[in-house]
């Protein structure tokens, strides 16, 4: 479990740091695409679980977690990752 909590905390810190549009708390945004991006914002309690570590293990070793988006950046196609939000009830 405490593996979970340094990547929830570099990804706000990266969230915070955007100059993007507001997000509400509770909620971050993520881009998701492997051409173009397209911005998703999500409950934060999404990055804890298991479904979608493995997503975050994706961008780890595509990205780490300084992207030029200025966001938290998956390396998915848009279906794979509204597939498993939609199923974890994210959207």
């Amino acid at each position: 479990m405490a593996i979970l909590f340094p990547r929830i905390i570099q990804a706000k810190q990266i969230i915070r740091r955007s100059l993007s549009m507001e997000i509400p708390k509770g909620y971050l945004a993520i881009y998701v695409g492997e051409q173009e991006k397209k911005r998703f914002v999500v409950p934060v309690w999404l990055l804890s679980q298991p479904a979608f570590q493995e997503l975050l293990d994706q961008a780890e070793q595509e990205f780490g977690f300084a992207h030029q988006m200025g966001g938290l950046t998956i390396p998915c196609s848009e279906y794979t990752f509204s597939d498993i939000a939609s199923q974890l009830g994210a959207l």
